[in-house]
């Protein structure tokens, strides 16, 4: 069995399907849906990662969360209108998300290749 440090093996997993794009990726329910995204390979516009800043605010089409902090930076007419806060919100059922932001992460540039030494 493979070592997961995480421990994302043993917790439940659960669909997250973000729309328009139809990407779908696992998210854990003790992990963040932003990270679980980035372990997918998707970007979601985030900043802080506590739930101040509301730079990831999406909607939450179907499904349910709870959230990691106990007041997200959220008022009660957006939580009833079904906006949520993927950085510090944990799936609970399969979601789909209105998350018109999200991005597939390019991978990172190659490092340029280093000289060493004196070249002949």
């Amino acid at each position: 069995m493979p070592i997961d440090p995480e421990n994302r093996l043993s917790q439940p997993q659960f669909a997250v399907t973000l729309q328009p794009q139809a990407w779908r990726f696992d998210s854990g329910a003790e992990e963040s849906i932003v990270l679980a995204a980035r372990r997918a390979g998707i970007r979601m516009p985030s900043s802080c990662r506590n739930g101040t800043c509301r730079a990831c605010r999406c909607r939450l089409l179907e499904g349910s969360v709870v959230y990691a902090v106990e007041r997200p930076g959220l008022t009660p007419d957006e939580k009833e209108e079904g906006w949520i806060l993927p950085c510090v919100a944990h799936a609970r059922a399969p979601l789909v998300i209105e998350a018109p932001g999200a991005r597939v992460r390019e991978p990172p540039a190659p490092l340029p290749a280093t000289l060493t030494g004196a070249r002949r």
